[in-house]
């Protein structure tokens, strides 16, 4: 099965139920009777007592019984089918570091995914500026638990210490990592260290795009 047909056959639900301790296991209960894989949840919203919750699921049998089995459990106000996060958002970069730096990334990245998503593919650029070693660091280790990213490109003017260690974690997890070049030791612990920031945003989505021909294993390890 190809990437593209498993993403799209992925179940997409906004269950509205009261904000109340049991909810989530009453839902999950239902899908685990119909032997769905739940592949993401979040409760998306929390007011006046109702909350959303908002599931990814595949493997489902028979969308339509298990739609209306979870609509007439008790607590379920409505349930609603929905484009999922992987079709609308799809694969995602996080660009970490100097507000100057991250901005220049950022029009680089911006410029190519625009070119990739006209075509029908979905890639999106998350930021955050952040200066301070623990502060970077903790941002590195937390790409690897944010759903759908695939890249991070580090942007700043020193970066070394407990970050490098933080890259090397998140590339084990299967995160490509981008680098400007920059004192400290964040550069040798990347994947590819690109010295133009722009040219670091183009080549971050040409890394994790599914129809670019640019391959990461023979880039690894370079400097440009």
């Amino acid at each position: 099965m190809s990437k593209t047909t498993k993403r799209d056959a992925l179940l997409a639900l906004m269950v509205h139920t009261p904000d109340e301790p049991g909810a989530l296991h009453a839902l999950t209960q239902v899908i685990l009777e119909h032997q769905a894989n739940i592949t993401y949840v979040d409760i998306a919203e929390r007011r006046e007592g109702d909350s959303t919750i908002y599931f990814e699921l595949e493997d489902v049998a028979a969308p339509d019984i298990l739609i209306n089995d979870l609509s007439v459990l008790p607590i379920v106000e409505m349930v609603e089918r929905a484009p999922s996060f992987a079709k609308v958002y799809g694969k995602r970069i996080i660009v970490i570091g100097g507000g100057a730096q991250v901005g220049q990334v950022v029009v680089g990245a911006v410029a190519e995914a625009d070119r990739h998503n006209i075509r029908g593919e979905r890639i999106s650029v998350d930021t955050i500026p952040l200066i301070g070693e623990e502060n970077l660091a903790s941002a590195v280790r937390a790409v690897a638990r944010l759903p759908r990213a695939v890249g991070l490109v580090l942007a700043g003017a020193l970066m070394g210490g407990d970050v490098a260690q933080a890259v090397r974690e998140v590339r084990d997890k299967g995160i490509i990592v981008l680098s400007l070049n920059m004192p400290g030791s964040v550069p040798d612990a990347a994947d590819l260290v690109v010295s133009d920031p722009v040219q670091a945003g183009v080549m971050a989505v040409m890394a994790v795009s599914a129809s670019a021909h640019f391959d990461i294993r023979r880039q690894r390890g370079r400097r440009y």
